[in-house]
């Protein structure tokens, strides 16, 4: 299990929440910490989406005070497409992987071609001094099963968006490239630390998969 770092000021020590945001939600848990209703879950995350439009992919403004850092992750997973693409886009086989993910509440999926849309709130308990913290990312993934990828966009707390597109090329020998193009925007007393350990989540994420196609588990 990854180690949360030590962090003495409060923004940072909210920014350490912001490890996987949003990589693995999985199915209902009702033993995760959380007391609200899946429905004040739900305006939790419609509020978000009016709020902060996190699905807007334009860069923030000079003189914000907003900043924005992208990374580009990659994977060779020695398994064939297109299996591969539906097992690491299935959420629910994210589970486990995450250490720190208990549940996703599931608001609204509907078709619109050629996307699956699917909007979400994954609810992850951090471990930090000894007690557990509560932190939910509302987010919205767009599945593209035709061309093999999809799409997140996210919020979480500290007001941090991310966005993601997860690309699966086929490789010769039935092997299979997962590519992660990561995108950060975050205040930019912040925006480094987001990033760095936003894109070391998704790299762990990456190896729990790899390892768990590759072995059959999934």
């Amino acid at each position: 299990m990854r180690k949360i770092l030590r962090i003495a000021a409060a923004p940072m020590f909210a920014a350490a929440f912001l490890l996987a945001t949003l990589s693995a939600p999985a199915n209902a848990d009702t033993t995760t910490g959380t007391t609200e209703s899946d429905a004040e879950i739900a305006q939790e995350w419609q509020t978000a989406w009016d709020t902060y439009k996190f699905s807007d992919t334009t860069p923030p403004a000079p003189g914000s005070g907003r900043s924005r850092a992208t990374n580009s992750i990659s994977v060779d997973i020695d398994a064939p497409m297109p299996g591969t693409f539906y097992k690491y886009s299935d959420f629910n086989n994210h589970l486990g992987r995450n250490p720190f993910l208990k549940r996703v509440v599931t608001h609204k999926q509907w078709g619109e071609p050629p996307a699956l849309y699917r909007n979400l709130t994954a609810i992850e308990e951090i471990p930090y001094e000894g007690m557990l913290v509560v932190s939910k990312t509302h987010a919205q993934q767009r599945l593209h099963a035709d061309r093999f990828y999809y799409e997140t966009d996210s919020w979480s707390e500290p007001n941090v968006v991310t966005h993601q597109k997860i690309t699966f090329t086929p490789l010769p020998g039935g092997k299979t490239r997962v590519t992660e193009n990561l995108t950060f925007e975050a205040d930019s007393s912040l925006i480094d630390f987001v990033a760095a350990n936003g894109t070391a989540a998704h790299q762990q994420l990456q190896g729990a998969l790899k390892q768990a196609i590759e072995s059959g588990e999934l």
